[in-house]
């Protein structure tokens, strides 16, 4: 893991960290363990982690005024220094318009700005200590300086409403550490703070101005490049010096024995179109991506292509061909990495304690597997839906604009699906009635379904748009938990409708079009520290800044025709001089992972109901072991459950063995009592004065 970790003190405070240093529990000096500091004392900046040399950038320009950016980041020493001098005046957006991947952190005097990312992959987590704010780029520092113990009420909103940002809020699952939203800031003046958004909101009064689909593309075509162009100019990294040969095998092999990458460049090729994108689009701009210099005239002159076959499970059988396919460019050097059943989901349930919990962590070693064939900088397609595909919502937005006619061709792509006639009438009506819902009313029904437990959907691909027609909707795992659970995300939600002015300030389907981009770009980052193998780098440029407002900018009409996200992508090659592409370019493939998941289940059953005979879970009053052991048993004899709901409550239960199971904190100067969750997991009795959450929890229960 790699974080960056810093504070702001009031001036009192200040004055007495300038005299003696900031001290702990036993008059030791307070720092992270692993730290390189950036800047000191009043208000000192740590980089904790392996970070990479051109990873760490601090520009000067008096005692008083500094901008460190941490990450890759595609802007000059001078553009940084232009930025911090505009940075005086509180500007904020002009920090996060460079292309790459990172975090700023801009100091000018006492005032402390911390810029968060619009995807939700870079966050920015913050807690009330010592009289003023602590803040990181993960929760867990935070969550061991203060001692933090763990917020029930959120672990439970993770598993009722995931893609709710009102169930969700701004917690994390530390009580007490809380989280800068995407497309915000955080700023400190003195120990305040103030949390800021940087990223205009449309208008809910008068429909957007129409946009042209050739230079929105254009303007996606330009983002994507410029992203992955910055990452083939930054310095190139050798894994550490291979010790040595291993009687019967090879270079390649011996490296991915040892868990090392290889050097260069490389890119996932799994045969959509997300990956094959990035990686077409790194071998063809301009020089040799993976060439490194002393290393041989043939080490990495070509860009490492890597494909996984699952041979536990068939279906992927029209993709594999599609990369062999694209693979035939001799600018690509194709490694088919395979896999059977020890690499399903669920076979390998051991891993490192992430800062979160995650559903990527039932598939962490499938990732590796995968991973450890591929580069020291490795590309991959993750967020291109998220940021592409039309949320089913958004066909509600196109009725607010009066854009009826739109409808025709995705609608029609849903009845053919189905086979049914009825399929129109029924998500035209849907759509009309998400449009006349305000944001209150639709809060207002999740907590109620939650209430009351009704978790039944419609089935189908129109079932499936049916269902996610609504402002909220009830997590794949809510049907499992227990009633108090419920009952608590229930006045959750309710206290958010209390709040005056009360909105997302956006229309339904933008609305939940974030709110999925932000859960799939916090997913990433766990799958990173999970799956993490040393010295690589993951880079997902569909997460950019840039490349997400470019997205963004894409209208409404675009998006909702069938097969959107592979004709831009289409295009995007086009555009950069890439034409020749195979046969059932873009066709969708969801059957294959979710068969994998399935058959992963079915294979570690009897693991997981031991993992679940005395889980934690229960413990928190969170579920029922008999219950998740019964759904796990019909999951895996073949019963139509939610495979997701269960992906979620095996990663929490997971996460939270491997919290309390760690061993030492994130700081010195503390004792070794002074770490996350210092009291373990307790079953909460609700408590509290009459008209407080857990008074109205009793009332419901």
């Amino acid at each position: 893991m790699r974080w960056l970790v810093g504070w702001s003190s009031t001036a009192a405070r200040a004055a007495e960290i300038g005299s003696a240093g900031a001290t702990g529990y036993d008059g030791e000096t307070l720092h992270p363990v692993g730290s390189h500091l950036l800047w000191g004392d009043p208000d000192p900046l740590w980089a904790v982690g392996d970070w990479r040399p051109d990873e760490i950038r601090v520009v000067t320009a008096d005692p008083e005024t500094r901008i460190a950016v941490l990450g890759l980041c595609g802007a000059s020493d001078e553009q940084l220094r232009v930025a911090l001098f505009a940075a005086r005046g509180g500007a904020l957006r002009h920090l996060t318009a460079w292309p790459g991947s990172y975090t700023a952190v801009v100091q000018v005097g006492r005032r402390i700005t911390v810029c968060g990312d619009l995807a939700g992959a870079r966050p920015v987590f913050y807690t009330p200590w010592a009289g003023g704010t602590a803040y990181a780029t993960a929760a867990l520092p935070l969550a061991d300086l203060v001692e933090a113990n763990l917020d029930f009420a959120h672990l439970a909103a993770l598993l009722a409403a995931p893609d709710v940002p009102a169930a969700v809020q701004d917690s994390t699952p530390y009580a007490g550490v809380r989280r800068v939203p995407p497309g915000h800031a955080l700023i400190l003046r003195a120990g305040a703070r103030e949390i800021a958004g940087y990223e205009p909101v449309a208008s809910l009064a008068v429909a957007a101005p129409p946009a042209d689909p050739e230079s929105a593309v254009d303007g996606v075509r330009d983002a994507l490049v410029e992203a992955v162009r910055t990452r083939l100019s930054a310095p190139r990294h050798v894994p550490d010096i291979d010790p040595g040969p291993v009687p019967g095998m090879g270079p390649a092999e011996r490296r991915a024995a040892r868990g090392m990458p290889v050097p260069g460049i490389g890119a996932d090729l799994s045969g959509g179109p997300a990956s094959a994108t990035l990686a077409l689009l790194a071998a063809g701009l301009p020089g040799n991506p993976g060439t490194l210099l002393g290393h041989g005239t043939g080490a990495g002159e070509r860009l490492l292509a890597v494909t996984f076959n699952d041979l536990a499970v068939a279906g992927r059988e029209a993709e594999l061909e599609r990369a062999g396919a694209l693979a035939a460019n001799p600018r690509l050097h194709h490694v088919v990495v395979t896999g059977g059943e020890d690499v399903l989901p669920y076979a390998d349930l051991d891993g490192p304690l992430t800062d979160e919990p995650a559903p990527s962590l039932v598939t962490a070693a499938r990732n590796r597997a995968r991973l450890m064939s591929g580069s020291a900088d490795h590309f991959i397609g993750t967020g291109a839906r998220q940021v592409l595909d039309a949320h089913p919502a958004r066909l509600a937005d196109l009725l607010m604009d009066r854009k009826r006619r739109h409808l025709v061709r995705p609608v029609a792509a849903l009845a053919r699906a189905d086979g049914s006639v009825l399929v129109p009438a029924r998500v035209y009506a849907a759509a009309r009635r998400l449009a006349r819902t305000p944001y209150r009313a639709g809060l207002e029904g999740l907590a109620e379904r939650l209430l009351h437990q009704r978790f039944d959907e419609p089935g189908g691909a129109s079932g499936a748009s049916l269902a996610a027609l609504t402002w909220a909707r009830p997590g794949p795992a809510a049907r499992w938990l227990t009633g108090e659970a419920l009952a608590e995300v229930s006045v959750r939600l309710q206290h958010a409708t209390a709040r005056s002015g009360v909105g997302p300030g956006q229309r339904p389907g933008d609305y939940r079009a974030r709110a999925a981009l932000a859960r799939a770009a916090a997913d990433l980052r766990i799958l990173e520290q999970a799956a993490e193998i040393r010295s690589q780098r993951l880079h997902a440029p569909f997460l950019d800044n840039q490349v997400v407002r470019a997205c963004r900018a894409l209208p409404e009409t675009l998006r909702v025709r069938p097969g959107a996200r592979a004709e831009i992508l289409r295009t995007v090659l086009q555009g950069a001089g890439v034409t020749d592409l195979p046969p059932g370019w873009g066709a969708p493939s969801h059957a294959p992972s979710a068969a994998a998941a399935r058959t992963g289940l079915r294979v570690a059953a009897d693991s997981l109901l031991d993992l679940f005979d005395t889980p934690l879970l229960a413990e928190a009053g969170l579920v029922e072991a008999r219950v998740v052991r019964k759904a796990v048993r019909g999951a895996a004899a073949g019963e139509p459950l939610p495979l997701d709901g269960l992906a979620d409550l095996v990663s929490l239960e997971l996460w939270l063995r491997r919290l309390l199971a760690r061993r030492g904190t994130c700081w010195t100067g503390t004792p070794a009592r002074a770490r996350a969750v210092p009291a373990g997991v307790s079953r909460r009795v609700p408590a509290g004065p009459a008209g407080s959450p857990g008074a109205a929890v009793r009332r419901l229960v």
